[in-house]
């Protein structure tokens, strides 16, 4: 490795933690900790966002995503995903957002221990950190594989859980120093590190470009945005379906920006109501330019490695162009810059999931099964423990697995289809069905989660005659959990004769604020 890159990667490393610690080490109370006293301006909360579901996977396979394994290209249709991302950002902001508002609630699951009670509100929270503690832990993992490659490239032999445990001790000194406002001002230092290196990698390829390549790209579908097929089949088993993208995408990111604290978290921090739907519906905006630039990126590799589909190639997974890039053409500095940049992804999801879980683990676990009224100073204790609790639990967690061959990593990766459409169903249970109580809510979520890990597991649909059997596209996961919890939850509700006690208290509260 070049002595430029590895000062750039080197000063990237030390400058975070550093800069985490300056901007959070005065931290005033548990609410400063956790959504940092409701006083961050909302551009800052928006970058964090964006970062926070940017991952390692996310900037190195990205570009890859223009090529489809079947030879032919998908090229930028998986921007439908995030137009449905923005359509799916703009109904919480106008649903849930207003609600996670009221009163001094630091998570997303302080409503379900209002409406239904503090044992729904355990079963949630628990939810999400077994939820956050497989994908976090299997993306940490997932985030070491290629960072392995790039440091084996330039002659520097490591194995994965020596990645896993710096990575995780560089990215916890911050975030169990600063809390919340550590990691969303670190978070927009990180998206502009990646995104800058996205601009840098785009710059280096135009100057690689054969003339009239946007023409050719255009005639082999490169350039393609819309699938626009509407047979049963397909809109079931693709992603890249018209409808599959934009409508399932909107369900799917109204549970993961709605009813996940690891991002609910974030918008709390926000000064007010209009502040947090700006950052909310701000970062669907953002990521759909961030995956165009990285698709862009894809397009011109494209053009670059001679107009050839995958299996000419010869690569094993679309996701070794990039990093091939990366290690092998790109000029002195540039590719130290790239490296911190998928680095900078890796930290800023971790530091995300580690305060995140924090604050779930003391307000929704801890403070409401003590039943004490405890001391700020002794809750900001707890959060700083659970916080390098956490941390522990995730090295060791990342540092189990030695070979990328193990189903584990997969179906950690998709541990979000079992929980999702659960709880953000259990919110909509509470919101529509009047009736539901705390039992009901309970059984539906415990439904709900068993029938969607037999979905993901068994449920198998061949999309052509002869083609190879395939499960159910992901974005519609979610959209099924909620129809599943409202089903059973509602039916359920009938049981009853007048609607939950809790919601005429929840009236009464509104009404005295008013």
């Amino acid at each position: 490795m070049h002595p430029v890159d590895l000062a750039i990667i080197v000063v990237y490393l030390a400058a975070m933690p550093a800069i985490g610690v300056l901007v959070g080490r005065r931290q005033r109370s548990a609410a400063d900790y956790f959504i940092g006293e409701r006083s961050l301006p909302w551009w800052a909360v928006c970058f964090s966002i964006v970062a926070t579901e940017t991952s390692t996977l996310t900037v190195i396979s990205t570009p890859g995503l223009i090529w489809a394994a079947s030879g032919n290209y998908n090229g930028f249709t998986y921007l439908q995903l995030p137009f449905g991302y923005i359509i799916g950002r703009t109904l919480v902001s106008f649903i849930l957002l207003p609600r996670y508002f009221k009163g001094k609630q630091s998570t997303a699951y302080a409503f379900l221990g209002e409406r239904f009670g503090s044992t729904m509100q355990g079963v949630s929270s628990v939810a999400f950190i077994v939820t956050r503690l497989l994908a976090e832990g299997v993306r940490l993992f997932a985030g070491a594989i290629p960072i392995q490659v790039i440091l084996v490239h330039y002659g520097l032999r490591t194995q994965y859980w020596q990645i896993v445990i710096v990575l995780t001790a560089l990215t916890v000194v911050y975030a169990l120093v600063g809390g919340i406002k550590a990691v969303v001002w670190v978070d927009v230092i990180q998206l502009s590190v990646y995104v800058g290196g996205a601009v840098a990698a785009l710059i280096v390829l135009g100057t690689k470009l054969p003339p009239g390549w946007t023409s050719q790209a255009a005639e082999k579908g490169v350039f393609k945005l819309f699938d626009f097929d509407f047979s049963g089949l397909h809109l079931l088993t693709s992603q890249y379906a018209f409808l599959t993208a934009v409508v399932g995408g909107a369900i799917f990111t109204m549970a993961s920006h709605g009813a996940d604290q690891l991002i609910v978290q974030r918008f709390l921090a926000c000064r007010s109501v209009a502040d947090g739907r700006k950052a909310l519906i701000g970062s669907g905006v953002a990521v759909t330019i961030q995956f165009a630039l990285f698709l862009l990126v894809g397009a011109m590799l494209w053009a670059h490695n001679g107009f050839r589909n995958l299996k000419e190639l010869g690569v094993k997974s679309s996701d070794d162009i990039f990093t091939g890039f990366i290690t092998s053409e790109l000029p002195v500095g540039v590719a130290g810059l790239l490296i911190a940049a998928i680095l900078a992804s890796t930290m800023g999801a971790l530091a995300s999931a580690l305060n995140a879980l924090s604050n779930s683990t003391v307000a929704d676990l801890y403070q409401r099964f003590t039943k004490r009224p405890a001391e700020d100073s002794k809750v900001l204790r707890h959060g700083r423990i659970w916080t390098l609790a956490w941390a522990v639990v995730f090295a060791v967690f990342g540092s189990l697995f030695s070979s990328t061959n193990n189903p584990v990593i997969e179906q950690g990766l998709s541990i979000t289809g079992y929980t999702y459409g659960a709880m953000l169903g259990a919110f909509f249970l509470g919101l529509l069905i009047k009736r539901a109580r705390q039992l009901d809510a309970i059984i539906a979520f415990a439904v709900t989660v068993a029938a969607m890990a037999y979905v993901v597991l068994d449920v198998r649909i061949t999309p052509a005659p002869g083609a190879k059997a395939v499960g159910l596209a992901f974005p519609w996961y979610t959209l099924l959990g909620v129809l599943i919890t409202l089903v059973v939850g509602g039916l359920l509700s009938l049981r009853h004769r007048t609607p939950d006690p809790n919601v005429a208290r929840e009236a009464e509260k509104e009404a005295e604020s008013v």
